[in-house]
């Protein structure tokens, strides 16, 4: 006993879908396990195709193999722990795991908003720059525009986990989610919380809102520049290069946004649940679909690794 009442927490039951029938979680967990190959193969095939095509050596894909990268850390991060639940395998995590899985989730979750916001701006240099892009987007700009957008990512992880995990916890010990998400844990907590609440609430907003805003400037720009263009054809060939990305913010800030901007009388823990799992397990796969089926250039690099793959095995006495 620690402070009266309170006990010392050295450990964490998460729930999960434990509400469901067994049938149903065998179920999700064949779904999930599929997901979540695919994702990881999807993405890792991104990043090798990207490296080894000479053509794909642009800007563009460049930040598409570190979007890659963060889509299957967060995955790791997420998805492993939740299998292990849906199967009852063991469905607690200690302490220090809960507290490590919450920080590298907001690592990454920033991480990969402001890496979106780089993205949208790699587009707006390429359409509106076209003659000056390469210029513009060298190796050095690249590294600077990597480097500015994993950084918002330690200071927001490490404040919010750290402040986080130095409440004390009284009660139930159970997170009722698939995963340690700050809002499930703050409710074990036994202490007054409200300044905390306040700085996740604007924290939240500023980092989801200000790439958000950085996207839709760029957007705005690019949008003004296309309708310039005289042809049909050329204002379909300037879309088409930024369509998936833009495919891509918007799966990933709608979900987000319904997640964490929902009143909470409209926002049940089995809904947020639901909503977790648009970003946290099917957007991580739908990026590598998204950027292969409509991107020309990502499907015939895909078909020259290929033959060369398999041209190189025909070789082999």
């Amino acid at each position: 006993m620690a402070g009266g009442n309170w006990t010392r927490v050295e450990e964490f039951i998460l729930m999960s879908f434990s509400s469901l029938p067994t049938e149903i979680q065998l179920l999700l967990f064949l779904t999930f396990l599929i997901i979540y190959l695919v994702t990881l193969m999807g993405n890792t095939l991104i990043i090798l195709v990207t490296l080894a095509d000479p053509m794909l050596h642009s800007p563009m894909y460049f930040f598409l193999r570190k979007l890659s990268f963060l889509e299957i850390g967060f995955n790791l991060v997420i998805v492993p722990k939740m299998l292990g639940t849906l199967l009852a395998w063991d469905t607690t995590i200690s302490f220090l795991g809960c507290a490590t899985q919450m920080y590298f989730f907001f690592f990454f979750g920033v991480d990969e908003c402001f890496l979106l916001a780089t993205m949208a701006y790699d587009r707006y240099v390429a359409i509106c720059s076209p003659l000056h892009y390469p210029v513009i987007m060298n190796q050095r700009t690249r590294a600077k525009l990597t480097v500015a957008s994993w950084l918002p990512g330690f200071p927001v992880a490490t404040v919010q986990t750290t402040w986080l995990f130095s409440f004390p916890f009284c009660g139930t010990n159970k997170v009722n989610h698939f995963f340690c998400d700050s809002p499930p844990v703050l409710r074990l907590v036994c202490a007054d919380t409200t300044l905390f609440e306040i700085y996740a609430i604007v924290g939240t907003i500023l980092v989801i809102m200000t790439p958000c805003l950085l996207i839709l400037c760029s957007y705005t720009r690019i949008a003004a520049a296309i309708l310039k263009i005289p042809s049909a054809k050329g204002k379909h060939k300037a879309f088409s290069t930024c369509s998936s990305h833009l495919l891509v913010v918007s799966l990933f800030y709608v979900s987000l946004s319904l997640t964490y901007f929902r009143p909470k009388s409209n926002n049940s823990p089995e809904s947020k649940k639901l909503l977790s799992l648009s970003y946290t397990v099917v957007t991580p796969m739908l990026n590598p679909i998204i950027y292969s089926l409509r991107n020309d250039e990502v499907k015939n690099a895909l078909g020259r690794t290929v033959h060369k793959a398999l041209g190189l095995r025909n070789c082999i006495p």
